[in-house]
């Protein structure tokens, strides 16, 4: 882990309290960035960051709700006002607050899925790219999901908004290539996680993951090696692509 060779770079994870985010964090801090941590609420990503410094990197907590426009821009105003720079994005913070039949949810739960898994992102790197671009470049990595590339029953909108961030990621990476910013996804497929529990508790789910190729379901940490590779310069010439990190089960 520690050969990438990220040393110095600022770094900004949102949805860092716990999780993948949080896997992310403390990998990218073993590798020497300077990490800003960020989550809706201050207490959870402020933990994480206190454990990084006592471990002897660099990190730094920021509440900032993915799916407030003015907590994203009172963020990257931090980022620029305390490094004048940014290196690295990663844009983990999702929810999935509806579980159920497409034609039964909610005009509520469809606006606060959409806000923070693809309004948010959307948001977060429109911040990240001028500040990328004084850098002279940097890179971007969505976290998006195997639900954007297949149909699970109950998860309508939230598989729309992941295969939104797919063509979103395309976008920005085609349009900002030309001034050194690389976009790129990676794509979980289950993985255990709070979001996930539902999930990952059903019984249903439990016995096809017994059958995909890995046979278990995903950690955090399968997560971070992927990421690693995509932020370092080992992928200079790897951008507007997604990574599935599935254990297999888009194999079908």
């Amino acid at each position: 882990m520690n050969s990438i060779d990220i040393a110095g770079k600022v770094a900004v994870v949102n949805g860092a309290s716990r999780g993948i985010g949080e896997a992310i964090a403390r990998a990218l801090a073993a590798c020497g960035a300077r990490v800003v941590l960020s989550s809706r609420r201050l207490d959870g990503v402020q933990k994480v960051a206190d454990s990084i410094v006592a471990e002897g990197g660099k990190a730094f907590a920021f509440a900032c709700h993915a799916g407030h426009l003015d907590e994203i821009d009172a963020l990257f105003e931090f980022v620029g006002n305390q490094f004048g720079r940014l290196d690295i994005l990663i844009n983990n913070a999702a929810t999935n607050p509806y579980f159920g039949p497409a034609a039964e949810l909610s005009p509520e739960a469809f606006d606060k899925t959409v806000d923070v898994n693809l309004k948010g992102p959307y948001f977060m790197i429109s911040r990240a790219v001028p500040l990328m671009a004084e850098s002279g470049g940097g890179s971007i990595v969505n976290v998006a999901s195997i639900a954007a590339l297949m149909s699970l029953p109950g998860q309508a909108v939230y598989a729309m908004t992941k295969a939104g961030l797919i063509s979103v990621t395309k976008s920005f990476a085609r349009e900002y290539g030309v001034k050194g910013i690389r976009v790129n996804a990676i794509l979980p497929g289950v993985v255990e996680t709070r979001l996930a529990a539902g999930l990952v508790d059903d019984p249903s789910v439990q016995k096809w993951l017994s059958r995909i190729p890995a046979g278990r379901v995903g950690q955090p940490q399968d997560m971070v090696g992927g990421v690693l590779y995509l932020v370092s310069g080992q992928a200079a010439y790897t951008t507007g692509t997604t990574l599935v990190m599935d254990g297999g089960a888009t194999l079908g």
